[in-house]
């Protein structure tokens, strides 16, 4: 029977360790070759955690042992491989990072020929040749090398720069890099150099062990202070990977995946382009950007948390944008998974269309006031055949009555019960939450 290795975003965990030891990530590397098939061909980039390099070389051992070849581009936002494993006709895209987590940690996601990432039916497939016994495992024992390393980084620049082409100019436009020393460092000042724009640089000099320290898109503080103090017109929060991003407008204020899903939901829909009339959204979503698209005509789709489900609910709908509160945002146009710098893109390309500010572009957007209580629980009984809990859950629907959300959820890993709810005033909000918090403690806790 194969273990589980394969979490939600990825496989995760300490260099060296189960499940990114030597033997399994050499077996994760043939597990691919064998996948794929013969003779094929993967790619792989990291991020700047100082173990990457030693990730790629195990991956490289195992693929080579299985009959595959492994190229590796170096340093490379996620986004990054996603196009140019389809661009370069690869079989497979592999990214060696842990995203936005503190250095020590690492992790293998993989990406399709088509740059998704990968479902759980083929990482379920992928664990169960890492535990199978293949001839091909006793050369396993070979001393680690690198693989091919080639530099395909002007394909993806030019992807990039693309999406400003035949836009009026921003020449000399001030903006604001937070590269949380991480895979951007050194293609996002690039990029709107290239472009005509006036870089702000902070946090983008990684020496392998401070990616996303105190830096990047959880935590922007610093760059709402450099935008402020250098006059920037607005600025840009990556995380270590480059698949999200957190925005400042020149006073100073974060703007968050929801504000950038309203600003490019409102420039799509103005310009013809937001097919299906909707975009996709996950549960965390606030109620105020459901309820904003709604005063403009459009829908919006929940889906679970995670931007590959968001993938999976703008193929359902035939949609143009989806992403996340968090920063992933996904555009149908240009790939199937989140590129924070993309994003950045397309955002200064609407400023320049219409000629507004960001924070006058998310001006008409208002978060609402969003309570969350969390319940210890010593059983997780069905909240349906909880009366008591059950009716209270219903009578706080029914009192917000479409202006307002109650999500209440057990936690995945923890005995608690989580309660959010979601409203135009605070005082009702919070009330609300301590009703069914009440009723939760006195018939689970």
């Amino acid at each position: 029977m194969s273990q589980v290795i394969f979490g939600t975003d990825g496989v995760r965990g300490t260099p060296g360790t189960y499940p990114l030891d030597t033997v399994t990530v050499r077996r994760l590397g043939a597990a691919l070759a064998h996948e794929f098939g013969a003779e094929s061909r993967l790619l792989v980039g990291r991020d700047t955690r100082e173990s990457g390099a030693w990730v790629e070389r195990h991956l490289a051992t195992g693929i080579t042992a299985a009959g595959g070849v492994l190229v590796s581009v170096g340093v490379m936002p996620t986004p990054g491989i996603a196009f140019l494993t389809t661009a370069r006709d690869f079989s497979a895209g592999i990214v060696v990072s842990a995203s936005h987590n503190p250095f020590p940690n690492n992790g293998i996601k993989v990406l399709t020929a088509t740059g998704e990432k990968a479902s759980r039916s083929l990482e379920e497939r992928l664990e169960a040749l890492v535990a199978a016994d293949f001839d091909s495992w006793s050369v396993l024992d070979a001393t680690a090398a690198p693989p091919t390393t080639v530099d395909m980084m002007d394909d993806y620049v030019t992807h990039l720069e693309g999406i400003l082409s035949q836009v009026p100019p921003l020449d000399g436009c001030r903006v604001a890099v937070d590269a949380a020393h991480g895979a951007v460092s050194r293609v996002a000042p690039r990029v709107l150099r290239e472009l005509g724009f006036d870089v702000v640089e902070i946090n983008a000099r990684p020496d392998g062990r401070n990616i996303n320290a105190a830096s990047g898109s959880t935590h922007p503080e610093a760059l709402q202070s450099v935008v402020v103090e250098r006059q920037c017109r607005l600025g840009f929060a990556f995380d270590g990977d480059g698949d999200r991003v957190i925005l400042v407008d020149h006073r100073g204020r974060l703007v968050d995946g929801d504000a950038v899903l309203f600003v490019c939901a409102s420039h799509l829909k103005s310009t013809g382009r937001l097919t299906g009339n909707a975009i996709a959204a996950t549960v965390m979503s606030n109620i105020g950007l459901e309820i904003a698209l709604a005063d403009m005509g459009i829908a919006m789709h929940r889906c679970a948390v995670g931007d590959w489900h968001v993938h999976e609910e703008m193929l359902r709908h035939g949609l143009a944008l989806g992403g996340e509160q968090s920063g992933h945002i996904i555009f149908s146009e240009f790939l199937p998974t989140g590129d924070g710098l993309a994003t950045a893109l397309y955002v200064l390309r609407v400023i320049a269309e219409t000629g507004l500010e960001l924070a006058d572009l998310v001006g008409a957007f208002t978060t609402f006031p969003q309570v969350l209580v969390n319940v210890p629980v010593s059983e997780k009984r069905d909240l349906e055949c909880v009366p008591e809990v059950a009716d209270a859950i219903e009578a706080a629907e029914r009192q917000l009555s479409g202006q307002g959300r109650v999500l209440v959820r057990y936690s995945g890993t923890e005995s608690l019960l989580r309660i959010m709810i979601e409203g135009r005033d605070l005082a009702i909000v919070q009330k609300l939450a301590d009703g069914i918090a009440t009723r939760a403690r006195e018939q689970l806790g």
